[in-house]
């Protein structure tokens, strides 16, 4: 987990036959998820494999995509393999795939695996093994709308398919995948997990999620969408997430977070001791949405002055977020991200702790003036904001953290009461989830895990691509 814990970010890239309609089945637009359109607008399995037909991605090129990912900061990527509708982004001895089924007829994962290796990055394969909406025998929540097609034996399913293809993707890439991202385990039972996790301890340094099902926790846990207000202390774990409202490619969906808000969402996430999986959907020509490349790459100017700041740290060292940013650690420094210039020129650091050092990340040989006050240890700050965006104020400590309570918040006093004392820079701010214009709908009709959440636009912050000034100031 070593290279896991060090990388903090990561893409995630949905891509499949989804990407040919792109929203839209015979003129009708689907409310749903792209990747979920076949699902969702109940397709005849045989007109929804016919789609393979145009899928000719020509444009792809693995080199470029690796660039994308690197010019943002990321370091490892993860690429579905095979989503619920069962088409295979690989060669596989199951028919329905990509070299087979299609006029591209080239293998775009053994393209990535090469130029992952190139780049020094991490590939990783996301499989569904549990829903499989064209295969006989596999999961379809909600039930099987095309059951002469769709209707068969589960156990069939997984010892025809599923272990099959886990085994190519295990055996036929080489460096071997870094990452097995399993999703939506609710027909897994532990005795079905059970046959699938000798082929992952074949692979010691694999690293697998909790999403297998059958009660097997994997090695990380997988929240989705949203950020858990304490993480998950003493776990691994990572935040899975839209750049817009969808995974798989959709046709119009022009709801881009900021820039700047998902860059707060990877400080937040890394000041909680996790990373932050950032998705995006290529075209059926294999083009990412530039949107996407333009917010990637603000997100990657700003690593590259500051990562020391997310890349290899843990958690901060406080349960309670500061009013003006969050806060990372590594060894003997605190990293002080500041979303919020305070007012009164001061960072309050509840701590008891003696400061060796305390600088601006750009500016190291200055150092700032600190002192030890009533809430804990104050730090001066310049006056001019270095980075509007977030500033990193380094803080070097002797020590472990010894933290004093959070400083109440004091309420205006009247009467004969003295003034109330200035409020210090340091009270509860609310966890930055993704966006305020965006809320999760009602999950897809089932009590499993996995990836059911819908996101949908809502309120008077809902923007589209087109009246978006910059990527950097549209609403979080």
């Amino acid at each position: 987990m070593a290279w896991w814990r060090e990388a903090k970010f990561g893409m995630f890239i949905h891509w499949g036959l989804y990407s040919v309609p792109a929203g839209y089945w015979h003129g009708q637009y689907s409310s749903g998820n792209g990747e979920w359109i076949l699902h969702d607008k109940r397709i005849p399995i045989a007109d929804y494999k016919a789609l393979a037909a145009q899928f000719n991605p020509v444009k792809f090129n693995a080199d470029a995509w690796v660039a994308v990912a690197k010019a943002a900061g990321m370091k490892y990527i993860v690429i579905t393999a095979k989503h619920h509708e069962g088409f295979a982004m690989f060669k596989s001895e199951d028919p329905f795939n990509i070299v087979d089924a299609t006029p591209f007829k080239r293998d775009p994962l053994k393209e990535l695996a090469t130029a992952c290796q190139k780049a020094g990055i991490k590939l990783g394969f996301y499989y569904s093994q549990n829903q499989d909406w064209t295969a006989p025998g596999g999961v379809a929540y909600g039930g099987h709308w095309d059951k002469a097609t769709q209707d068969g034996d589960f156990d069939s399913y997984l010892h025809s398919k599923v272990i099959p293809q886990l085994k190519e993707l295990l055996a036929n890439y080489q460096p071997s995948p870094a990452v097995i991202w399993f999703d939506t385990p609710k027909g897994m039972t532990p005795e079905r997990a059970a046959e699938i996790l000798p082929l992952l301890r074949q692979h010691p340094e694999l690293i697998w999620n909790n999403r297998l099902g059958g009660g097997e926790k994997g090695d990380t846990e997988t929240p989705e969408q949203k950020i858990p207000a304490n993480g998950f202390p003493g776990e691994d774990w990572e935040t899975c997430m839209t750049i817009n409202g969808t995974w798989g490619y959709k046709k119009g969906d022009g709801n881009f977070k900021s820039a700047s808000g998902l860059l707060h969402n990877l400080v937040d996430i890394a000041s909680k001791g996790g990373n932050y999986l950032l998705n995006v959907g290529p075209t059926s020509e294999s083009e990412i949405p530039q949107p996407e490349i333009d917010r990637l790459k603000m997100m990657g100017d700003w690593l590259k002055v500051n990562g020391e700041a997310i890349y290899g740290t843990q958690a901060g060292p406080f349960t309670t977020a500061p009013s003006w940013g969050r806060i990372t650690r590594k060894g003997d420094k605190l990293y002080c991200v500041v979303f919020e210039w305070p007012t009164n020129g001061r960072l309050l650091l509840p701590m008891t702790n003696a400061i060796g050092k305390a600088y601006l990340l750009t500016s190291p040989e200055a150092k700032l003036a600190t002192r030890q006050g009533e809430f804990g240890t104050e730090i001066d700050l310049p006056a001019s904001v270095p980075d509007k965006v977030a500033s990193i104020v380094v803080v070097e400590i002797n020590g472990m953290v010894t933290a004093l309570p959070p400083p109440p918040v004091v309420a205006a006093r009247t009467g004969r009461s003295s003034s109330p004392r200035p409020m210090p820079s340091w009270v509860p701010r609310p966890v930055i989830m993704s966006s305020p214009a965006w809320t999760t709908a009602p999950a897809h009709p089932t009590s499993g895990g996995g990836r059911m959440n819908r996101i949908t636009p809502s309120g008077p912050l809902r923007r589209s691509q087109a009246n978006t000034p910059s990527p950097w100031n549209t609403p979080r």
